[in-house]
């Protein structure tokens, strides 16, 4: 895998081997932070991060500090070891093995500037995603990646449809925390 724009452009970094983790592909990244602009600054959550690379893309691009979680083990500690290649720091790239659920009960009040969400695809869990959007700040962005055709929305009263797109095997959804 490879971060594909920002200072750490062209730079390589390991996917966990035989896993079942389906790492977004590059397109589909750029497509997300063509869409999200100008990051500079900014926090983000990564609640599903498999490889690390919506993170690691995310503070290539100027985020100021990214949480990373993942309950797979092997995930998690293939994520340490890249941030350790890509010289980040903990403070940078916080990573934490847990399920997206737990780590929400147990930081509600925590809120971050983006939300990346990319369930693994045979365990998209609609309440679960109803519960990781209260991790947007007022008027932060809430970045869903899903199979096709699972019929998932946010209710619009709480967040607002910025932008849809289908990729075949991916649907792209980008909502306004309101």
């Amino acid at each position: 895998m490879r971060i594909i724009a920002g200072e750490l452009k062209g730079r390589n970094f390991e996917s966990v081997q035989g896993h079942r983790t389906h790492p977004m592909s590059e397109k589909i990244r750029g497509a997300v932070f063509n869409a999200l602009g100008d990051i500079k600054g900014l926090t983000v959550l990564d609640a599903y991060a498999g490889t690390g690379a919506l993170g690691f893309e995310a503070l290539s691009r100027g985020a100021s500090q990214v949480t990373m979680i993942d309950a797979d083990q092997k995930a998690a500690t293939q994520m340490i070891k890249n941030r350790e290649l890509l010289q980040l720091s903990e403070e940078q790239a916080s990573i934490t093995r847990a399920f997206a659920h737990s780590w929400s009960r147990r930081h509600q009040n925590e809120a971050f500037d983006i939300v990346l969400l990319d369930p693994p695809y045979d365990a998209v869990s609609p309440k679960e995603l109803l519960l990781l959007a209260r991790h947007a700040k007022k008027g932060g962005v809430i970045v869903l990646s899903l199979p096709p055709s699972t019929g998932f929305v946010y209710a619009e009263s709480k967040q607002e449809l910025l932008l849809h797109k289908s990729y075949g095997d991916a649907e792209l959804f980008i909502y306004r925390q309101l």
